[in-house]
């Protein structure tokens, strides 16, 4: 299956190390695309929720594969998001191809676009912090609940349901907020003067013109990789969102050349391995 070819791949809120996580899905998606450049928009790696005891072969496939982009002289940008804000120490950090920052900006065929997290712009988070691990931790309970409802339903060829979307839909005050967050960013884009604006953070997959007081511009957001399983694409001078579908990824595809699949299983996990690679290659 060739690989289709996009200018800019957006991902964010995958949260590798939770149980929620769809890192199988996601590995097939990575290697589904020839991009030029790769933007991480945070929560790559769930640091509030990491053990050691759950970090399956898959989660390990993802990072040997973003890695394998960098290798490749992919530009990879990681933004730092707040599960994984533990990386924002290391922030403004470039090896290689790879940058760790808090933020970008680019310009696209004339217009300027922003990208962050937006979690500056979640009271919880800048209030009450441990009420918002305490949630995260609730969330990802929920999403294991909800999975092994939804094998139960598909098992009896019933359509899945999504638990949170229910319970964000029923309560006003979780529409208010995301609608808050996406008229913030908007707000501060215009005032920036940017055309684009790209967050994550409310695992929300996004892509709208939000007019303010000053003017208007395109707000987009990436989505997740725990129900939504959506990304942002860059290409033919647009942006449109790219929405996993199993249907559409039944063969899995083999990687070749450098971290290729054809490694033996303990070379392909071993993290010290995969780095003197990457140290090789750059060097």
């Amino acid at each position: 299956m060739s690989k289709r070819e996009v200018d800019i791949a957006v991902i964010s809120d995958v949260h590798l190390g939770t149980y929620g996580c769809h890192a199988k899905e996601l590995l097939k998606y990575l290697k589904s695309i020839k991009p030029k450049m790769l933007v991480l928009n945070g929560d790559i790696i769930d640091v509030w929720q990491f053990s050691k005891r759950y970090w399956p072969e898959t989660h390990m496939k993802v990072v040997r594969k973003l890695m394998k982009f960098v290798v490749e002289g992919v530009p990879v940008y990681y933004l730092t998001g707040n599960h994984d804000e533990l990386l924002r120490k290391f922030a403004d950090m470039h090896l290689g191809a790879f940058h760790l920052q808090n933020k970008l900006i680019l310009e696209l065929d004339g217009k300027k676009a922003w990208f962050f997290h937006g979690d500056v712009f979640d009271v919880t988070m800048q209030h009450s912090k441990w009420l918002a691990k305490l949630g995260a931790v609730g969330y990802d309970t929920l999403i294991l609940i909800n999975s092994f409802v939804n094998w139960c339903l598909t098992s009896i060829g019933s359509e899945k349901m999504s638990f949170s979307k229910k319970i964000k839909a029923k309560f006003k005050d979780a529409v208010k907020f995301i609608n808050k967050f996406e008229y913030t960013a908007a707000e501060l884009a215009v005032e920036k003067g940017y055309q684009y604006v790209i967050c994550g953070h409310i695992h929300q997959p996004e892509m709208r013109t939000i007019t303010t007081e000053d003017g208007e511009v395109a707000y987009l957001n990436s989505g997740d990789w725990v129900e939504n399983l959506t990304a942002l694409e860059y290409y033919d001078k647009g942006w449109k969102i790219f929405k996993y579908d199993q249907k559409d990824f039944e063969k899995d595809e083999a990687e070749e050349g450098v971290l290729s699949d054809s490694e033996d299983l303990h070379s392909k996990l071993d993290i010290n391995t995969l780095l003197q690679k990457i140290k090789l290659e750059i060097a």
